[in-house]
């Protein structure tokens, strides 16, 4: 049985050929899949950003503490459940109690509105679930109303010994969805308890590039499985790990990759007869929200910026200073919801897809990230109460979100790999990681 659940699609017409490989092949993805998953620990939870130009089909970010369960359809809450207790079980058996510590962003009732779907959803997994917060000003108990009626009780975090709760309660597992773009807090470091995702997913730690490098391997031998150029599926991407934007340091590197890549979208294109005009996008190497995020069809348009450019480049989230990019190759996206352009983000618990939305803007081209203020969210919805695609109807629309799953997954492999591959190892007295390895 497949772990894809049946979805619409905003794309209507007949499956194109990258998807029909990808339908064609669907028993041998899945055992490997299966094999992929006996070797290596899936990551908690994950959402990957997708974009689909018909030619390619390729995922341009991977968040390993995603924000937007409260966008998923509710016709998605068993399945979500499902995956949590297969995932709850494989960490801690006999675990009742987990610690949700979210972003410290308050006053975002959007986000907040996804902390109390995602304590619903371990709620009917069977945990007790209390909300911990890492500001400094909650003190006591803080009620929050929502828009949509819904309300949470954010509770100060206390730290006993090696061991992280709440007042009166003591969990078993601690679950952020903090991605620790600030940095890793003190309370948070030696814990025995299983932290989730582990510490060094945060942003201080992880970088864009190492993913993206780590998931060109998957995709290459992924591409084998379906008998396809990789490129189909992988974006080109460069580093560049030496830029100042408001001291204009650093750009004759930045201008170098975005040269390069152009021109090797250029020979792709030529190669398969594709009319459009390639472009990359530059973005911070760590982060997310959708800050310091630029479309460039020209490497000249990165000498140049104005004040304005370089300043919405210079900082992402909690104020950081951005110093690496991810120069990537920019895939367009020829989907649309309303007439609007969209963008399919798939989630993930443990190794089951468990529903996704479309990220629609009706102010940004095809060319653009959509990630961006403005953005809607359409839920993708159930066609029909079955997880695996229809082979006897290559073009009925469910088959198409099979490959989506199946490159969404391909990222979450791609994670659980890079994970493996950068964890540091502790000493029995200290954070500081006495090693780390480079993906």
């Amino acid at each position: 049985m497949s772990t894809v659940p049946h979805l619409t699609t905003a794309l209507t017409g007949p499956l194109l050929d990258l998807e029909r490989n990808i339908l064609k092949a669907m028993p041998e993805i899945e055992h490997w899949f299966r094999t992929q998953w006996q070797e290596h620990a899936t990551p908690f939870y994950a959402s990957v950003d997708l974009r689909n130009s018909g030619f390619k089909l390729a995922p341009v970010d991977t968040n390993l503490y995603p924000g937007g369960f409260n966008n998923l359809n509710p016709e998605f809450d068993a399945l979500c459940v499902q995956a949590t207790m297969a995932a709850v079980e494989k960490i801690c058996p006999d675990a009742r109690g987990v610690l949700l510590i979210p972003e410290n962003h308050t006053r975002n009732t959007f986000y907040l509105q996804n902390v109390v779907a995602l304590q619903k959803i371990l709620r009917h997994a069977g945990m007790i679930v209390r909300i911990g917060s890492l500001l400094p000003d909650i003190t006591a108990p803080a009620d929050i109303e929502l828009p949509d009626g819904s309300k949470l009780t954010l509770e100060p975090l206390e730290r006993h010994g090696n061991r992280l709760g709440i007042d009166g309660f003591d969990p078993c597992v601690v679950l952020l969805n903090n991605d620790l773009s600030a940095g890793l807090p003190e309370i948070l470091k030696n814990l025995e308890q299983t932290v989730l995702p582990p510490l060094h997913a945060g942003w201080y730690m992880r970088r864009k590039s190492n993913h993206f490098g780590v998931y060109k391997e998957v995709a290459t031998e992924f591409a084998k499985v379906l008998g396809i150029d990789p490129w189909f599926i992988n974006p080109y991407f460069e580093k560049c790990g030496k830029i100042n934007f408001h001291e204009r340091k650093g750009e004759e590197c930045l201008e170098g990759y975005v040269s390069e890549i152009l021109t090797d979208i250029r020979a792709k294109y030529k190669e398969y007869g594709i009319t459009q005009e390639p472009f990359v996008i530059v973005k911070a190497d760590a982060g997310t929200y959708g800050m310091g995020i630029m479309t460039v069809k020209d490497p000249s348009e990165v000498r140049g910026l104005n004040r304005k450019q370089r300043n919405k480049m210079a900082v992402v989230k909690e104020g950081l200073e951005v110093h690496e990019v991810l120069v990537q190759e920019g895939v367009y996206s020829f989907e649309t919801v309303n007439a609007a352009v969209a963008e399919p983000v798939v989630y993930m618990i443990d190794h089951f897809v468990v529903g996704g939305f479309y990220r629609v803007h009706s102010s940004r081209g095809q060319d653009q990230s959509l990630n961006a203020p403005g953005m809607q969210f359409a839920p993708l919805a159930f066609e029909k109460p079955c997880y695996s695609p229809d082979l006897d109807d290559p073009d009925c629309p469910p088959n198409r979100f099979y490959a989506y799953g199946a490159i969404a997954r391909l990222a979450l492999v791609a994670a659980a790999l890079e994970l493996e591959q950068t964890e540091p190892a502790f000493d029995a007295h200290s954070i500081a990681p006495v090693r780390a390895v480079e993906g």
